[in-house]
């Protein structure tokens, strides 16, 4: 489906909300074709994103523990990803 989405089962420590809500994020961006919200797609984007977060959630939460972690880390938890986000969050706070 989406080669951008990370497995979050398995994670150690287990996956965050914010890392959760990051994989709902892009699988709805994918299927909706949305890359960019509008006006008018903020509101339907938005409920699906938080749906998909919870469904994801609570899959994550009944699956069984994995035997061996994911082969790949999350984005939220690459370093470089890690500075790119900081650089934009002073860059919104200068803004403000």
């Amino acid at each position: 489906m989406c080669r951008n989405i990370t497995t979050l089962r398995g994670l150690e420590p287990s996956a965050t909300p914010e890392e959760i809500e990051a994989a709902a994020r892009q699988y709805v961006r994918k299927v909706s074709g949305v890359q960019s919200v509008s006006d008018a797609t903020r509101e339907p984007f938005e409920q699906a994103v938080a749906e998909v977060t919870a469904t994801t959630a609570r899959l994550l939460a009944q699956l069984p523990e994995r035997r061996q972690p994911p082969r790949t880390v999350p984005p939220l938890r690459r370093p470089e990803v890690q500075r790119r986000l900081e650089v934009q969050a002073g860059e919104a706070a200068e803004r403000a």
